[in-house]
């Protein structure tokens, strides 16, 4: 037992270890990756509608049609006002359009 009772009585160094290190030995927390979210939405929105546009039926199923509809205004929400109200028309026309071809 006297090797069990010298290992938890180990007085020679910290007790236990830091597992991000201490003062400038810490491990920094890693930097969160820019992410440029009008960028994208747009990319995205302007991808959706160029494929409604040239569709001459939905081009997705009724169900993933849905939630398009749902999404896509939400997603304009990163846009300038004009621009996301610009696309959120276009898009709501596109789909009519489509839907009286069904």
């Amino acid at each position: 037992m006297g090797d069990v009772d010298d290992f938890l009585r180990h007085t020679d160094g910290p007790r236990q270890l830091s597992l991000f290190g201490e003062g400038e030995a810490r491990m920094p927390a890693p930097a969160p990756t820019p992410v440029d979210h009008p960028a994208r939405a747009r990319e995205k929105l302007n991808a959706l509608l160029a494929l409604a546009r040239r569709s001459q039926t939905l081009p997705w199923s009724e169900r993933d049609t849905r939630m398009w509809e749902t999404v896509f205004p939400q997603m304009a929400d990163w846009l300038p006002d004009d621009e996301a109200d610009t696309l959120r028309a276009e898009f709501a026309r596109e789909i009519a359009r489509l839907r009286d071809r069904a």
